[in-house]
């Protein structure tokens, strides 16, 4: 990844000059901006040159004409609790300040290397290496994990991270292939030392070679004929800064260290759909009771952040065809400015067959081909690469997808005899069951902010009205409170959920709206009243509908690390507030279920997960029915120099 840390002189801070063009009320924090905020704070007498940023962001406005600003949240390793504060980017000033006591930062992208140096350098862990006949400590390598809220009673009050530790054989070595099992370290992050070492027993490493990178690879199989994504005219979308326009479509893409890519103010032929839309939450909890595997329950962007772990992306790999790249700029935990470069893809690609009908009786068909645009990152978080993709159709529908890959987390076993809780992936080294939970926050305005949702039922007629015993029809009920706003996909009952809105009708009649379709629905297994249960309480519906509040922004609480789970979706839920009518917020949670294979490993191959949003009486007619004729002149048969006859007869 080309993370490039920006290091001002002591005289940054200065915001570009009055003649520079104003950012759009959207876009992501410049660097000029971001030197701005952190002059402001440590130019203030209640903060000063110690003071530690652990978010840097732009504070969204709520009104396109609304002065710019930002917000941070700010700890120091001398004292407890984060500060949030509100920066004035214009004057450059501090607009409001709030400490919230026993709150924990998030876990540094710029922490891990030192927690790694620390427990290799801890002589409890160095003797339990050698125990395990490990003598090479530049060899250990060492992943902190966030600790969660079920440790021991010296870990009470800290800010700490939990280690899991693996160990290559020689360099560039797959170091998930040679889990050390049993032996984790937890770390006091503001004192920077080992707090304990946890040796649970000596299971042996396995030291077989399972490796994926080029170098050690013998043999590839014979590559296939270059399949190319031509666009000789370029790519048919527009950019303006960080505006987008596309066919019909028109949106805001934003960017942050914790949620990564957001998007605002999406519309259709202008009309407006969705104000605000990104992914707010993942959790990812194991399976396993055993030894120190029930602390595997972590918030990957709640307690990291997943903007901070993007790649920069590469042409002709990660995104193929005409491809247009947005750089980002992220502060760090010292208040330097990091940048990745191509951080955010935007391309857009063949989505297959759009409509088509052939009249039997004329033997004559019309074919319209669609595309998507596609808005992307991929980010890695320690084993894993998530790789997100919003996808916008012709016919107005909106779709995101998750792929997972990357390495699956590993724990040792005897070769032959892995827990009732994995599966032997390789000889000695086991994959246990887990989840990956994933929380969409969706602001929905369609043709304006007054929205309701109805959960929408497929039902078989009773029998007394049901004759021939076809019957079924679709049983709408309105969703009018917060406490009635949590919900369950039900497959048995094809429940999907329909956003409207009431104060606007389309041409027979009925109020304008989208239906949210549950395509990946996931069911928790971890105990509600649990530690990890109360902390993911949010995984217990797959919809959560509630009234808008631009400061409830995640599904579990502003700060997740070491949390309680207060704070969430639960208690949001709680008030009571009406939801029918209103600006309302809705939360998808959806995600994976995963026993992993052999074939999962080296490296996993891609395992999505997703939704879609689909126009539900939003037209009056197919939106895409004004597509024009085409066809592909580049397309051949197979052997022939000629291009295909024309599809339209």
């Amino acid at each position: 990844m080309d993370h490039v840390i920006d290091r001002p002189p002591p005289s940054a801070g200065a915001f570009p000059a009055s003649g520079a063009a104003a950012p759009a009320p959207f876009a992501p924090l410049s660097a000029a901006e971001i030197r701005r905020v952190v002059a402001v704070v440590r130019g203030d007498d209640g903060f000063g040159a110690d003071v530690l940023f652990e978010t840097i962001e732009l504070l969204e406005p709520q009104s396109r004409d609304a002065p710019r600003g930002a917000r941070a949240n700010l700890f120091r390793d001398s004292e407890d609790g984060v500060w949030q504060v509100a920066v004035s980017l214009d004057d450059g000033r501090i607009l409001s300040r709030r400490f919230v006591a026993g709150a924990r930062p998030m876990i540094q992208l710029e922490q891990f290397v030192a927690i790694e140096a620390a427990v290799r350098a801890d002589p409890r862990f160095v003797a339990a290496c050698a125990a395990r006949g490990i003598t090479d400590m530049g060899l250990v390598c060492v992943d902190p994990w966030s600790a969660g809220s079920a440790g021991p009673p010296d870990e009470d009050g800290l800010h700490v991270a939990h280690t899991f530790c693996w160990l290559r054989t020689r360099e560039n070595d797959n170091l998930y292939a040679h889990p050390i099992e049993g032996l984790n370290a937890v770390v006091d992050l503001k004192a920077g030392t080992v707090l304990r070492v946890d040796d649970y027993g000596i299971v042996p490493v396995p030291m077989g070679e399972v490796n994926y990178e080029r170098q050690f690879r013998d043999a590839f199989r014979p590559a296939l004929k270059p399949l190319d994504v031509v666009q000789p005219q370029g790519a048919s979308f527009t950019l303006d800064g960080h505006s987008i326009a596309w066919d019909k479509w028109s949106m805001a893409i934003g960017f942050n260290a914790r949620e990564a890519i957001t998007l605002h103010d999406i519309r259709y032929d202008g009309r407006p759909l969705f104000a605000r839309a990104s992914l707010v939450e993942m959790v990812v909890p194991y399976g396993s009771p055993n030894n120190a595997h029930h602390r595997k329950n972590v918030f990957d962007i709640g307690e990291y952040g997943l903007g901070k772990l993007a790649n920069s992306l590469k042409l002709g790999c990660d995104c193929l065809g005409h491809i247009a790249y947005l750089d980002v700029h992220l502060g760090t935990m010292l208040g330097e400015v990091m940048t990745i470069e191509k951080a955010i893809c935007i391309h857009e690609e063949d989505a297959g067959l759009l409509w088509k009908h052939w009249d039997f009786r004329t033997e004559r068909a019309e074919t319209r081909r669609g595309r998507r645009l596609v808005i992307s990152c991929i980010c890695t978080v320690g084993n894993y690469e998530y790789a997100s993709y919003w996808m916008f159709r012709q016919d107005g529908e909106i779709e995101f997808e998750m792929k997972a890959t990357g390495i699956i987390n590993t724990v040792g076993c005897r070769p032959g005899a892995p827990s009732k809780y994995g599966a032997e992936v390789a000889p000695g080294v086991e994959g246990q069951i887990h989840q990956h939970a994933f929380v969409a926050r969706l602001e929905p305005a369609l043709d304006g902010p007054s929205n309701t949702v109805v959960e929408c039922d497929t039902a078989a007629e009773p029998d007394d009205a049901n004759p021939h015993g076809n019957a079924f029809f679709v049983r709408e009920t309105p969703l009018l409170n917060e406490r009635d706003g949590g919900r369950r996909a039900d497959p048995a009952r094809q429940r999907y959920w329909r956003v409207i809105n009431p104060g606007v009708l389309n041409a027979v009649g009925r109020p304008v709206g989208y239906k949210l379709m549950p395509t990946s629905a996931i069911v928790p297994f971890v105990k509600a009243g649990s530690p990890s249960g109360r902390r993911a309480a949010f995984m217990q519906n797959q919809l959560w509908v509630t009234a808008h509040d631009p400061d409830e922004r995640y599904p579990g609480g502003e700060f997740m690390n070491r949390s309680t789970g207060a704070g969430g979706l639960p208690d949001m839920a709680a008030r009571g507030r009406s939801i029918a009518d209103e600006r309302i917020v809705l939360w998808h949670v959806f995600g994976l279920h995963h026993l992993p294979r052999p074939e999962d490993f080296p490296v996993q191959p891609c395992i999505e997960c997703g939704f879609k949003l689909m126009p539900s009486g939003f037209f009056d007619a197919n939106p895409a029915i004004d597509l024009p004729p085409e066809v592909n002149a580049a397309s051949r048969l197979h052997g022939a120099e000629a291009p295909s006859a024309c599809c339209r007869s």
